[in-house]
């Protein structure tokens, strides 16, 4: 007598799209990250990446404006799992003198630029205006940080200024810019002056310097 109406609904168009532009999201940043790794900084264009990810270079720009929005949010992405694996690092027992304090910041950096060159291509070579103040805020997140734990545990004298960390992250930084550009892997030798020279500095403020 009456017609029955159907509760079958017609697919979500919208999500799926949404879905869709995620992924695409995601292979573009995947496909900037093995360019970078293989190819360097300058190899990386937005044509190779779209080429890379079988993504038209038309369509590209429905997903990123140019090629600096791709290396802003790979970096946020490097960054956030270098963060995660420094928390690590200093929340470990441990570290009883300075110097394996220093240790325990330059160590998980170093081995993390060195299992992912594409972060240390963006970090090192592709040093755009906005890379720069990403890594300058990172940098200066890390030492704020580091300062608490070296104060915390007394390796450092609690009255030491803040800014003294900020000055040995950003000393040591340029420091990794040079090993880094000595080798692909980090000059360990290069290295191993950084550890000296952020170590000496800080003592200076340690208990009874």
């Amino acid at each position: 007598m009456f017609e029955k109406k159907s509760t079958t609904q017609a697919p979500a168009r919208p999500a799926v799209v949404q879905r869709r532009g995620v992924e695409r999201r995601k292979a573009i940043l995947d496909a900037a990250e093995a360019l970078l790794a293989e190819q360097g900084y300058e190899a990386a264009t937005l044509k190779a990446v779209g080429e890379r990810a079988g993504i038209p270079v038309a369509s590209m720009y429905h997903y990123f404006s140019d090629r600096h929005e791709v290396d802003a949010e790979l970096l946020q992405r490097h960054m956030t799992a270098l963060a995660a694996a420094l928390a690590a690092s200093l929340e470990r027992p441990g570290a009883d003198t300075l110097a394996e304090a220093v240790d325990s910041v330059i160590d998980p950096f170093l081995a993390y630029f060195r299992a992912h060159p594409s972060c240390a291509e963006l970090w090192f070579n592709g040093r755009a205006k906005a890379l720069d103040e990403s890594v300058r805020a990172f940098d200066e997140e890390q030492a704020d940080r580091l300062w608490r734990v070296l104060t915390e545990r007394g390796r450092i004298r609690p009255d030491t200024p803040a800014l003294v960390l900020r000055i040995a992250f950003e000393t040591g930084g340029g420091l990794f810019d040079i090993a880094f550009r000595r080798s692909p892997d980090g000059d360990d030798e290069t290295m191993a002056e950084a550890r000296r020279l952020v170590t000496a500095y800080l003592a200076t403020y340690a208990p009874g310097a």
